[in-house]
């Protein structure tokens, strides 16, 4: 049964759509499909989002965004940020600024676009973001548009599916100019495309990888190119979202350790090539004493976040790649996010972390099945998953007999861990319960970025069922090596 708000929402969008049959309004979708349009393009907005609206700012918002779509050339976004107003154009977003996106229907949209206006710190009062089934002629040009019945159907024969977000923030400054946030916009459109379109060239990659690791393997011992074509398999089987790929030749220059990019193997968010001038990294000195490390795989955080997705820093899965003499000669390089699995599946079924597990248990000598065994896989189940990818399995079993140390203890410990190659700093703080709030938090935090001279820090904080807080501080220094 409706709600007396949901009549009300039905009542104003019958208003709506009498406002553009009488041609009072401001232009826009045909008379006779104005009506089924504009209910598609405000069915999933609540009632409550509507109620100050009139049926000229409900219709006014309709007739801005088709005005936008009439002309869209395959493969581009429309983009468009203003500030309507009653006297400027007949109808108000609440005074709020308005983006308005016309592209083809993507997965991460809504997330990467939202997630760039949080970059730039501002406030999102609403989201529209219907699809639609829409006819363009070769040169884009709009012919017709239908709302979608069955989302889980394909577009019919000749028609493609496409987003339209309208999306309201807090008014721009008299100072702002639009085109800079259109332009801001439309980079994170261009990534999510090249990311989306490459998705599965990026995934085949990781396969063909496995099989190169089966028909001709490096030079390595057996159990790290079985670990490695297992923990590859796992991260294409839906277990890491593939946002960028490329290869590159390692070299020496003098001294130097050069990573150089191959032209024409990027893909996603790596597919432009880079200027040749450019398209090269001096490693820093901890990269480059691990360079040459006859050592398959190597995962670590990227230098920068993503702008695709999620706003985490992005996962870096490198494999590295031999000549016929053993040598390392270069990487292919995958960049992306390890998926919700990664960080709730139990340990035991990933590969990689399983193996690294058991090596912890082994070096501490302890039996799986003993109490102390169990304990300390409690801890690793528990223990930050990034951590566990990253950190090697002697420097881990050291940490994790540290933490079982602090429970049921009203101690600090601290545990730091210097990413391999100095991208980052990770410190895990463990402390009682009732001494943990935020000014601590807080204060740590800037001792930390004083410390290690860092230009962010991140956190993450977890109360355990005992007497014991866990806080997990990443230090981010100044970006001075960006090989990605």
């Amino acid at each position: 049964m409706s709600t007396a708000t949901d009549l009300k929402k039905s009542e104003l969008l019958d208003r709506a759509t009498q406002l553009a049959v009488a041609r009072k309004g401001s232009g826009g979708p045909p008379s006779g499909e104005v009506g089924d349009l504009i209910r598609a393009y405000y069915r999933h907005i609540g009632a409550d989002d509507l109620a100050e609206r009139t049926d000229v700012d409900l219709y006014a918002a309709l007739a801005s965004q088709f005005r936008l779509a009439d002309n869209r050339p395959q493969g581009r976004a429309n983009v468009h940020v203003s500030t309507p107003s009653h006297a400027d154009s007949g109808w108000s977003a609440g005074g709020h600024s308005v983006i308005e996106i016309v592209t083809d229907d993507m997965s991460f949209l809504v997330d990467s676009v939202t997630m760039e206006l949080a970059r730039q710190q501002r406030e999102i009062h609403l989201v529209v973001h219907p699809q639609f089934d829409v006819v363009r002629d070769i040169t884009g040009v709009l012919e017709s548009v239908h709302p979608i019945k069955d989302e889980s159907k394909p577009p019919t024969e000749g028609a493609i599916r496409e987003s339209w977000m309208h999306i309201e923030i807090s008014r721009l400054g008299i100072d702002e100019d639009p085109a800079e946030l259109e332009e801001a916009i439309q980079k994170v459109l261009r990534e999510v495309r090249d990311s989306v379109e490459d998705w599965d060239k990026m995934r085949a990659q990781a396969r063909e990888i496995v099989e190169e690791l089966t028909s001709a393997p490096p030079p390595l011992d057996a159990v790290q190119i079985e670990r490695g074509r297992a923990f590859l398999t796992w991260l294409a089987d839906d277990h890491f979202a593939f946002l960028g790929y490329r290869e590159y030749h390692l070299e020496r220059e003098g001294d130097d350790e050069i990573l150089r990019a191959v032209p024409g193997t990027g893909l996603g968010i790596l597919r432009a090539d880079q200027d040749q001038s450019r398209a090269f990294a001096k490693l820093p000195e901890a990269a480059k004493a691990k360079a040459r490390e006859k050592t398959l795989l190597v995962l670590s955080k990227a230098n920068s976040r993503a702008t695709v997705h999620r706003p985490a820093y992005l996962d870096y899965v490198g494999v590295k790649t031999f000549d016929e003499n053993g040598d390392v000669k270069g990487e292919r390089r995958f960049l992306g996010l390890l998926s919700s699995a990664a960080y709730t599946e139990s340990i035991t079924r990933i590969p990689l972390l399983r193996e690294k597990a058991a090596d912890v248990l082994a070096r501490i000598g302890v039996e799986p099945h003993s109490h102390a065994g169990k304990s300390l896989m409690d801890t690793l189940e528990t223990y930050p998953r990034d951590e566990i990818f990253h950190t090697p399995a002697e420097e881990l079993a050291e940490v994790t007999q540290g933490v079982l140390q602090t429970v049921g203890r009203r101690q600090l410990r601290v545990f730091v861990r210097r990413e391999t190659y100095g991208r980052y700093v990770s410190v895990l703080c463990y402390l009682p319960r009732d001494r943990y709030n935020t000014a601590v938090r807080e204060r740590f935090s800037q001792i930390l970025l004083d410390r290690f001279h860092g230009e962010n820090v991140e956190f993450n904080v977890k109360m355990s069922e005992s007497t014991t807080a866990r806080v997990h501080f990443v230090v981010h220094p100044p970006l001075v090596w960006v090989a990605e």
